[in-house]
């Protein structure tokens, strides 16, 4: 039996786990890295991160183990708890009343303040492995093992970071004005255009293994996911930057089914174009997209050429006609991408 190839993919959120779905699902012989953006300071861990001081936001990297997790019934159990979210507790608390001026349990429920609403049990459980073992990156192994992860998922750097842009419009007050856009939330939800992106710090340490990953690795894959806050972050940490150029990995991005609120405005061909703007010398060797978004392929062809690349259009959607990328259909669209001169 010939070795796997050896793949590392880049993201984060619904995008990254949707490629990784895919990447189990594809009929190939597959050694599965995910690398995973570390900015997210959203919902929970957003909370976790301000309140517990988080080393790492546990979100993303949650939702890659899920997507990597092994289909037996006992495994997607695991899956179902660790993406259970708690529902807001309306109830009073009717057990013993708080001494005066102390708020109580049900005090606290009655004002509003539910210490678990909102979290995932996921989230939890890895920033209690994280604690408890005092890496990282033995937490996320572990985590795997529960779920029977066909693949590996790792931070991309070794601690998390902040995600700052320039906006355009970032102000609806100052349509016309550049304003600063802190994190990673915001810069998600802003509705101006997003003229510059950085990472604070601007050079965290990026995570070793990653980095060996990305050496030993036969395909990099870039995307599908949340343009600037999911997929180019990963270009800003320049250990990873310099991995990424020097490994002699082909590499493949897969574009997005549709603009979001951080892309508004932007093209297929500005997609790419802005590869090239964060990391000038990556070249990439396939660009793999679906024809109902591309439109008209000339532009698109053009800017992948620019980057060393040939385009490759395939149906890559849901049938229900949602943005989002049908894992089956890009596990198939990513067979031949892969399996060439195999």
């Amino acid at each position: 039996m010939s070795r796997p190839l050896k793949v590392v993919a880049f993201g984060g959120g619904h995008g990254l786990a949707a490629s990784l779905k895919a990447l189990r699902r594809a009929e190939l012989h597959l050694d599965i890295t995910a690398v995973v953006t570390v900015g997210d300071n959203g919902g929970s861990s957003g909370r976790l991160r301000a309140e517990r001081d988080a080393l790492l936001p546990p979100g993303d990297l949650r939702m890659a183990l899920a997507a990597l997790a092994d289909e037996e019934p006992a495994h997607q159990t695991t899956v179902q708890l660790l993406q259970h979210r708690f529902a807001p507790v309306n109830k009073p608390d009717r057990r013993t009343a708080p001494e005066p001026g102390v708020a109580g349990p049900g005090e606290r429920r009655r004002s509003g303040y539910d210490p678990l609403a909102g979290h995932a049990v996921g989230n939890l459980l890895l920033l209690g492995l994280m604690e408890l073992t005092g890496d990282p990156i033995a937490a996320l192994q572990h985590a795997g093992w529960m779920v029977g992860a066909r693949g590996r998922v790792l931070p991309m750097a070794s601690h998390a970071v902040g995600i700052e842009a320039d906006v355009r419009g970032g102000d609806p007050a100052r349509p016309d004005e550049v304003v600063t856009v802190c994190g990673q939330h915001a810069v998600a939800v802003t509705t101006g255009h997003v003229e510059a992106l950085r990472i604070v710090p601007e050079s965290p340490p990026a995570c070793p293994h990653a980095l060996a990953a990305i050496a030993a690795a036969d395909w990099l894959i870039f995307g599908p996911g949340s343009w600037y806050t999911s997929v180019l972050p990963h270009l800003l940490v320049p250990e990873l930057a310099a991995a990424i150029v020097a490994s002699p990995a082909r590499r493949l991005v897969t574009l997005n089914l549709a603009a979001d609120n951080e892309t508004a405005g932007l093209s297929v061909a500005d997609h790419l174009a802005a590869l090239h703007w964060y990391l000038p010398q990556l070249r990439v060797d396939t660009v793999l997209a679906d024809a109902k978004w591309v439109g008209e392929p000339d532009p698109v062809h053009r800017a992948a050429e620019a980057l060393g690349a040939r385009l490759v259009l395939a149906p890559l959607a849901m049938d229900d006609g949602s943005p989002r990328h049908d894992p089956e259909s890009l596990g198939t669209a990513m067979v031949p991408v892969l399996g060439v001169d195999r």
